[in-house]
């Protein structure tokens, strides 16, 4: 019997990103005892090794795709894209760090082994098929964010921040696992694709059903920042130190919303009826709130937390029209907005100056005569976010409410058009701000990017014009992931 559950030498390889980022973050760990706190810089340079091996680990892993390990995670598509997705963001937001760890005098190999370890957790989510490792996944991933938010010991913003996400994240996990229990004793197992087959047959009691949907949604609405659940988001991205706010807004969210989509696109199909009309009104009250919210804001960090609970929102139209082209969006408009994040959170992580003295939107002022190429790019990250053309913004955009539109969602896509617009407000009071605005005395002293910086932002950069002026790169193959949900 036993011999039954012993793993394949080609599960392995379905499991090798995994792997790889688990070897080299305790590799790492253990290699910090012995570097001199001026060669710590190289720690994370092996972790941007780590992941460099890891995609291509993935990209070996899709060769060959199939389930592993007794069908508790499956090597898909939709995985592998979110996987690949995972790994850039992490790769990125390194490369933000190096400047900024060695500006706050931080510098530690932990720091970059918590990155790995997060997105080991990440990974496992984007290709689980078991609710239990849904469950394994999202606790790797949010046990090494919350050290992440408070990773500066003193400073008490950070503080404030980890304990806020750590009480909130752990009451939301709570629902989630009490989601988890309810399904498996009216199902009798956690595996997506038998809890479908057996919901196909309509046999079990649509309340009790009923109920272990409702506190799933409540944990993947907290983890993605949909309200009512995202009071969290911008105190944290406030709190946290700048390139690990571009780290929460990009990669754990995206992995969240990639099990969001797979399980209710997959185990919870036959009740669409029943949950899309709680999606629809969650995805407009997200919208809502995100948007008006960020029309108050001066920080331009906790301007960014509110943006990306409006943003979340519009991803959520995207799993209200409940198709394939839907589900193609959604994973378009997360790539998109991945990068734009992470390159606008870069832009501030360079303005903030050292203790981040410097995030509210009037230090912005003049950064156009100061730094006219970082400037240009932090206004192209901006222009994508409220949706202009010839960015991934826009494409992300117009293929969500084209989804919905298709789906017959007129309403609900013409209120998200609306808040479109309204965000449009916020956002260009940064553009105002940038090239309308004297210089003050904080950007005096502003020293050029560091080339690590410099990397970052021009990658996000061309990341983002790529996406808009080539969308059916990626539109193809998330098109053809998407069906695996089907």
């Amino acid at each position: 019997m036993l011999g039954n559950f012993q793993p394949h030498g080609i599960e392995y390889v379905r499991f090798l990103p995994e792997i790889i980022l688990t070897l080299f973050g305790i590799a790492i760990m253990m290699l910090e005892a012995a570097a001199k706190y001026e060669k710590r810089t190289w720690l994370g340079v092996i972790s941007l090794a780590a992941m460099v091996l890891a995609f291509l680990a993935n990209v070996w892993a899709y060769a060959d795709s199939g389930p592993a390990f007794q069908n508790m995670i499956i090597i898909d598509g939709y995985g592998t894209f979110f996987r690949g997705l995972i790994l850039v963001v992490g790769f990125l937001c390194v490369l933000i760090s190096f400047s900024y760890m060695e500006r706050e005098g931080v510098q530690s190999g932990e720091y970059y082994a918590l990155i790995l370890f997060s997105m080991v957790g990440q990974c496992i989510l984007a290709t689980s098929s078991d609710l239990m490792m849904v469950f394994i996944g999202l606790e790797i991933s949010s046990i090494a964010t919350y050290i992440l938010a408070g990773f500066l010991r003193d400073d008490r913003r950070n503080n404030e921040s980890a304990l806020k996400y750590f009480l909130l994240g752990s009451f939301a996990t709570a629902f989630l696992l009490y989601g988890i229990s309810w399904m498996y004793g009216l199902i009798g197992s956690t595996n997506l694709e038998e809890i479908r087959r057996v919901l196909d047959t309509g046999q079990q009691p649509a309340v009790l059903v009923g109920l272990a949907t409702a506190l799933l949604f409540v944990g993947f609405g907290f983890k993605v920042s949909v309200a009512p659940f995202q009071m969290w988001a911008p105190d944290v991205y406030q709190g946290a130190s700048a390139p690990v706010s571009a780290f929460m807004s990009a990669g754990p969210k995206a992995a969240a919303f990639a099990i969001f989509f797979r399980v209710f696109m997959t185990s919870l199909r036959t009740m669409d009826q029943r949950w899309i009309p709680l999606v629809w009104a969650c995805a407009l009250l997200t919208m809502v709130i995100g948007n008006f919210a960020a029309l108050l804001q001066t920080n331009v960090k906790r301007l960014l937390g509110y943006s990306s609970i409006a943003h979340a929102g519009y991803v959520l139209v995207a799993l209200t029209a409940g198709s394939q082209i839907g589900i193609t969006a959604a994973m378009f408009y997360l790539a998109s907005y991945a990068l734009m994040n992470i390159g606008a959170f870069a832009v501030v992580s360079y303005v903030a100056a050292r203790n981040e003295r410097h995030v509210k939107i009037e230090d912005l002022a003049g950064l156009g005569r100061r730094e006219p190429a970082t400037a240009a790019l932090l206004a192209i990250f901006v222009f994508s976010l409220i949706g202009v053309p010839l960015t991934g913004g826009f494409f992300g955009k117009f293929y969500v409410f084209q989804a919905a539109l298709n789906s017959h969602l007129v309403w609900l896509t013409v209120l998200g058009l609306v808040n479109s617009a309204i965000a449009a407000y916020y956002y260009l009071k940064i553009i105002v701000a940038i090239y309308m605005r004297e210089p003050n005395g904080s950007l005096a002293e502003l020293p050029p990017p560091a080339p690590s910086l410099r990397i970052a932002i021009w990658a996000s950069a061309v990341g983002v014009l790529f996406l808009g002026i080539f969308p059916s790169s990626l539109l193809s193959f998330a098109s053809a992931s998407a069906a695996a949900l089907r």
